[in-house]
């Protein structure tokens, strides 16, 4: 069984549980039009494996675009903790910085994927 990864916002209000796929080797930033402005780096996990295990209630979403991509946030402190991917919809994509455990320099090298040129939009 792989170990569950927790994710949360910076009050605590909201806190995740998630398996990552393929551990940080998917590590990646987006330069779509929302990532770059708020410049997060992510992790995947399968949606369907996402508990929520605080804070339901507490948790807004923010879609723009083809509103494919559904980008959560906490409504008490703002921090952006996952998304349901455009690209790929059965899975999320997690904020790495409120992943617990890990550097908070981690992902200083994150590749970059193009999320302005998307294959989904042909």
């Amino acid at each position: 069984m792989t170990e569950r990864s927790i994710a949360t916002c910076h009050c605590g209000a909201v806190k995740i549980s998630f398996e990552m796929e393929g551990g940080l080797d998917g590590l990646r930033r987006c330069d779509c039009s929302i990532c770059r402005r708020k410049y997060p780096a992510a992790v995947s996990g399968r949606r369907d494996d996402v508990v929520i295990e605080q804070g339901a209630e507490n948790l807004s979403t923010y879609q723009f675009g083809t509103m494919t991509a559904k980008h959560h946030f906490c409504k008490t402190c703002g921090i952006h903790v996952y998304h349901n991917r455009r690209s790929n919809p059965l899975e999320i994509g997690v904020n790495v910085a409120c992943v617990e455990g890990l550097p908070p320099r981690i992902a200083g090298d994150a590749r970059w994927v193009d999320g302005v040129v998307h294959p989904n939009d042909a």
